[in-house]
């Protein structure tokens, strides 16, 4: 995988590409749909493929002041599209001057000059340009003009006829209501983050259970809780994931003023401060609360890993369904 910042060069073996272009957060099962267009595409005419996003979001760029919660930052994006077989992946940079620019001038400048695509794969409802005035149309008519192909695939959904389409929006709101099973079923694999450990106030492990704390982005908002996760090292492939009790929240009973991922790792005893790792929520086990006392907290979190140790076993029993599950399961994301 070759992964592009914002202001590299193309290199020439990359020009030419098949590309996938959109947004892509979460790369849920709607978008790997436009993935295997684009693959299928690539080998028919021996190309490259891969995908072009922007960073940062659209919509922090217009309103800086209101974070979204990205499902997959760039990194983790980049992890996903490698597992489906893409060789690169393009950031463009969404600041003022892109934003300004219409339709034509983003074919032009970008698609034909800066990329020289050979193929573009869209879905139908993909608008660009200055005031979102491009659209498929757009670059099917400029695709014959200019002599680039284009793809524009229809909504993509489980009831086939597309009356609940797979949606960024949708699984957002599955994950701010706790619903892990729903927004793994759009994902195609279940929802994860992937962050470096940092030090804490060591608060867990004076009460006996040590936590990993990993900081995410901001705007990130799953439902405050205590979910089964898995845990696996984001620096090389690992088949077998440690198993997790994971928390998103602010502490209730400690009065904090800050907003937490923690996981205790159930039957180890690892130090991974500066590590990077990606924590997998397979389950939620129960709301984030406020307890009375410590020893109350203590013999809940004693319950809560039990049935985290019970949740994590049943979910390693079933066969992962879809291509980044299967990968996610493999370790090879």
């Amino acid at each position: 995988m070759l992964t592009l910042n914002p202001h590299e060069a193309v290199p020439p073996q990359c020009r030419g590409a098949v590309v996938a272009i959109g947004n892509f957060d979460g790369l849920h099962r709607g978008h790997q749909q436009l993935l295997q267009h684009a693959e299928a595409e690539a080998r028919r005419t021996g190309a490259p493929w891969g995908i072009v996003t922007f960073e940062p979001h659209p919509r922090t760029f217009f309103k800086p002041d209101e974070p979204v919660f990205r499902l997959t930052p760039p990194e983790l994006k980049g992890r996903l599209a490698a597992a489906l077989g893409a060789s690169l992946i393009i950031h463009l940079p969404f600041d003022q001057r892109l934003a300004m620019l219409d339709a034509d001038e983003f074919i032009d400048e970008v698609l034909v000059g800066r990329l020289a695509v050979s193929h573009v794969v869209t879905g139908y409802d993909f608008h660009f340009g200055k005031g979102r005035k491009g659209n498929p149309a757009t670059l099917e008519a400029a695709g014959l003009r200019l002599g680039f192909g284009v793809t524009s695939v229809d909504q993509v959904s489980d009831d086939g006829d597309g009356r609940s389409p797979f949606s960024s929006s949708s699984i957002r709101s599955s994950l701010r209501r706790g619903h892990m099973e729903a927004a793994a079923r759009e994902l195609g694999y279940q929802w994860m983050v992937m962050g470096e450990v940092v030090h804490g106030d060591k608060r867990g492990r004076s009460i006996g259970f040590p936590t990993l704390n990993i900081v995410l982005e901001k705007g990130a908002e799953p439902f405050r809780g205590i979910y089964a996760v898995l845990v696996r090292s984001a620096s090389r492939p690992v088949s077998t994931p440690w198993l997790g009790a994971g928390y998103f929240g602010d502490r209730p009973t400690f009065d904090s003023p800050r907003t937490f991922v923690e996981v205790y790792l159930l039957d180890q005893d690892l130090d991974l401060y500066g590590q990077w790792l990606f924590v997998e929520f397979i389950q939620l086990i129960r709301p984030d609360k406020r307890f009375s006392s410590v020893d109350e907290l203590v013999r809940q979190m004693g319950e809560d890993c039990q049935i985290a140790r019970q949740l994590l076993h049943h979910h390693q029993s079933q066969t992962p369904q879809f291509p980044l599950a299967r990968a996610q399961a493999a370790g090879r994301i």
